[in-house]
């Protein structure tokens, strides 16, 4: 192999390993503990899942529910009456994947980061 044929294939292994390490880190997420649990666009639970104690709770909508499990500083929708169980598929809530029913209008994902910054700022 000649040397300008190992330089490129170098280059392209840094190139590979770069985006890959990005990719991680941006399919991770940067995000705090607190998640809010929302039922048809209202939040009715903020928790901060590190001072949270495992437990398991419910939410009703239209006689239909959702049980919602805390464990190890996690969150899932354990089980739920709707008629696809997606949202219990989706399994424990990550960083970019929020936890969504939508037969029961149920949405649990991570609190937006407080900036400080006001949206109507001129």
């Amino acid at each position: 192999m000649i040397r300008s044929q190992k330089f490129w294939i170098a280059v392209c292994a840094v190139i590979f390993a770069a985006s890959a390490v990005w990719c991680i880190l941006v399919l991770t997420g940067s995000h705090g503990n607190t998640v809010t649990v929302k039922q048809d666009g209202r939040v009715i639970f903020t928790l901060d899942l590190s001072k949270e104690t495992d437990r398991e709770f419910t939410v009703e909508y239209e006689g239909r529910k959702n049980i919602i499990e805390i464990s190890g500083g996690r969150i899932r929708m354990k089980a739920a009456d709707c008629p696809d169980h997606v949202c219990v598929n989706t399994g424990w809530l990550t960083a970019n994947i929020p936890i969504v029913c939508l037969p029961n209008k149920l949405v649990i994902e991570y609190a937006e980061p407080d900036t400080g910054l006001d949206a109507t700022a001129g």
